[in-house]
């Protein structure tokens, strides 16, 4: 990354040749460089948490000072920035928005697997797409669903509802289907959108779907998804705190997403998510979310599965604080 000079308030010489020669030192003794050994202290931690909070509204646990400077050195090291104190500087001025995707790519995680909470896609298959085909039928909905995986990190989870409707195709003659799934990390996006991953990642998918939806990369632990799947899912960068600009879904699934959020910024997702459902659409959440009374609005189905009525009340626009992450 090319930089300009950023202007910042020169500390005393002596104490900057200290501290570099120190580092300088210790790399040297353990063959690294400087930039490897460096750790937030306490004020530049909770600078990064308020920053990140912002943001995206991820709260950073108060015990997780090591973890945060593991993953900002990173960016330290690919942009060839000096300190965390440069690195910040340069964030929160006018050009840090060339490097915000960068920056949250680091600090958010994005493991997931194909079929995770299996029994829901088994719902998925068996009790919803039967209910809205039954529907159609009756004339009482159009030939078309709108799926949405929100916070879909590598794809596992859009394609594996990519999967339940290919299977499903033969029900499902004459309809448009459509999957969007979205993600803050644009790093995530292009693996979701590459399609391809390891072993361990589709170990619950069967032979019979690996022959049909994949394809093994020779000589390693991989499998590349093939056209046909990768081409029935849209992969977009979104923030969920923001509301998404799009008609409203039918099935919307959320899951181990929110249990990075504090309170306030799970119920402003909650808000935008509830306000994308269609009339009758159905919610999909994890087990881990903490967002139980948050969906008093929504019909329960099952402690993981919600439903909006026609009726469902509209809320008022949740405000979040600034820096909230104390």
């Amino acid at each position: 990354m090319t930089r300009e000079p950023t202007s910042r308030t020169e500390a005393p010489m002596t104490v900057i040749s200290k501290q570099r020669l120190a580092l300088g030192k210790a790399a040297l003794d353990q063959n690294q460089s400087p930039v490897t050994l460096q750790r937030l202290n306490q004020e530049q931690f909770q600078k990064f948490r308020s920053f990140i909070y912002d943001q995206c509204g991820i709260r950073i646990e108060s015990n997780k000072l090591t973890l945060l400077s593991n993953r900002i050195r990173r960016r330290l090291v690919v942009g060839d920035f000096v300190d965390f104190d440069d690195y910040y500087r340069f964030l929160i001025s006018a050009r840090g928005s060339t490097e915000l995707n960068g920056f949250l790519d680091a600090i958010t995680t994005n493991e997931t697997f194909f079929f995770r909470t299996e029994k829901q896609f088994d719902w998925m298959k068996d009790q919803w797409l039967t209910e809205q085909i039954a529907l159609q039928r009756q004339g009482k909905r159009a030939p078309e669903l709108r799926i949405w995986s929100a916070g879909c990190a590598t794809g596992a989870e859009a394609y594996t509802m990519g999967i339940c409707l290919a299977e499903n195709h033969y029900r499902l003659n004459d309809w448009s289907l459509q999957i969007l799934a979205t993600d803050i990390s644009e790093e995530a996006l292009t693996t979701a959108r590459d399609g391809v991953f390891k072993e361990r990642t589709i170990d619950a998918v069967n032979d019979r779907q690996r022959k049909r939806f994949f394809t093994k990369v020779p000589s390693s632990d991989q499998w590349k998804v093939r056209s046909t799947l990768r081409e029935s899912v849209q992969f977009k960068q979104h923030n969920l705190l923001h509301r998404l600009d799009a008609r409203p879904f039918d099935l919307i699934f959320i899951r181990n997403v929110l249990i990075y959020f504090d309170e306030q910024s799970k119920q402003k997702v909650i808000q935008n998510l509830i306000r994308s459902l269609a009339d009758d659409g159905y919610l999909v959440i994890g087990p881990s979310e903490g967002v139980y009374g948050m969906l008093q609005s929504l019909q329960r189905v099952t402690p993981l599965i919600y439903r909006k009525s026609a009726k469902t009340p509209s809320t008022p626009d949740v405000k979040l604080r600034k820096g909230g992450a104390s």
